[in-house]
């Protein structure tokens, strides 16, 4: 009884349009108190869900990704990657696609991605002839690959959550990550194919190599992150820490575009969304003691394996639940809900956990780009003047893209197993 009453009162909250740092903090409050259990017991697991040192990396990685933009970097990519393959049909398509995948290696997050990149690229499409729905639909399909490709802050989160180890996640992120990307640019020469989309100018040598001269200081970012990790030289959070100074230097030393004032307001905007992700930690930390101390996760894991037997089937299932979750919840709280119960179906499959978390990081950001959440569609509706609804209708034939990449992980554990297995194990 007790139990139901924690889930009613968690969805009224948020029907109510109550946070969801508030709205699980609230309901887990109100379920101790009915259970006859000290109050205390909230803030003892709250502080024991952001007392971790991998978290630490979180708000280290947000300012690499807000310095990079605040200080011109996105720029340089852009103009890079569009020297590099905007000379194929479609050509700045194809460029969205790349400068996500090389900033993907910055920042690891999703919106900053779309609200840093996406204001770039969807006015380059427009200036350059192509149908807004075409430019706002591929620029967010493609910030979803941020997340993927190492570093990704919902790969620390959920590395935090499961107990895994997130070097070995970041190694599982990469092939994917590409994969993600060859897809979309298929589905972009699709496109350009059937509304013959115009090609960029001509593949020439002297605008390649002038343009990789001005971004080559950027493009060791990820080089540094993502090869520093990988060969052990240092630990995904001492990477953070490595990417926040390297992106300071670009900014106030090689480039001087920034400034005090901009600082200032790179860290007001850290510390914000910092906040906001280890409130909904510390509240999601709770809930899930909750149910791991009433046994949720093993009764779930019953119910699901006495259904049926079939691995597909379950597989497909729990793909499904967390499609649904990821349409209404923002990713981090889904990642500690969902983490707690679904994990131990998973693993009892024999799912790897490594591999177990590439495929729910990926499934939560195609809710990225789903109503009534969504929450790429809205960065790129505020940074495009596109309304919200439109957004909606010009993701979705891109979604289809990302499904297929999603099935072909889920059930071919080798793409996302293959390069953790040859470095760590």
């Amino acid at each position: 009884m007790a139990l139901s009453l924690l889930f009613i009162i968690l969805f009224v909250l948020l029907i109510a349009g109550a946070p969801i740092a508030v709205a699980l903090g609230v309901s887990s409050l109100i379920f101790i108190i009915i259970d006859g259990l000290p109050p205390v017991v909230v803030l003892h697991n709250m502080v024991n869900g952001i007392n971790s040192f991998p978290l630490i990396a979180v708000p280290f990685f947000i300012m690499a990704g807000n310095l990079m933009n605040s200080s011109g970097i996105t720029t340089k990519i852009f103009t890079f990657a569009r020297a590099t393959v905007g000379w194929m049909h479609g050509g700045l398509g194809h460029v969205n696609v790349g400068a996500s995948v090389i900033f993907a290696g910055m920042s690891g997050a999703a919106v900053a991605d779309a609200g840093g990149l996406g204001n770039i690229e969807i006015k380059a499409m427009r200036d350059a002839g192509y149908d807004t729905d075409f430019s706002v639909g591929i620029t967010a399909a493609s910030s979803t690959i941020g997340p993927i490709i190492p570093p990704s802050l919902p790969l620390v989160v959920y590395g935090v959550i499961a107990d895994t180890s997130i070097g070995q996640l970041f190694a599982a992120g990469l092939i994917p990550g590409l994969i993600m990307a060859i897809a979309l640019m298929v589905m972009v020469a699709f496109y350009a194919r059937i509304r013959n989309y115009p090609r960029d100018d001509a593949f020439q040598w002297r605008y390649f190599l002038t343009s990789f001269w001005h971004a080559i200081l950027p493009l060791f970012t990820p080089i540094i992150i993502v090869g520093g990790i990988l060969t052990g030289i240092f630990t995904p959070t001492e990477a953070a820490i490595g990417a926040v100074a390297y992106s300071m230097f670009l900014g106030l030393v090689v480039y001087r575009t920034l400034n005090f004032k901009r600082l200032l307001r790179v860290s007001i905007d850290t510390v914000e969304i910092t906040a906001s992700i280890m409130m909904i930690v510390a509240a999601s930390a709770i809930f899930a003691w909750i149910l791991t101390a009433n046994q949720v996760a093993e009764s779930f894991a019953n119910g699901l394996l006495g259904f049926t037997d079939n691995k597909t089937l379950i597989l497909l299932t729990i793909m499904l639940i967390v499609l649904i979750v990821g349409c209404f919840m923002e990713t981090i709280a889904a990642i500690t809900i969902l983490t707690p119960v679904l994990l131990p179906v998973a693993m009892s499959l024999g799912i790897d956990p490594v591999h177990f978390g590439i495929i729910l990081i990926l499934n939560l950001m195609i809710g990225l780009l789903t109503p009534p959440v969504g929450l790429v569609l809205y960065v790129l509706s505020k940074v495009s003047g596109v309304p919200f609804e439109q957004c909606v209708k010009a993701t979705a034939p891109f979604l289809i893209p990302l499904l297929v990449v999603l099935l072909l992980l889920t059930f071919i554990p080798q793409l996302s197993m293959w390069l953790p297995t040859l470095i760590y194990r």
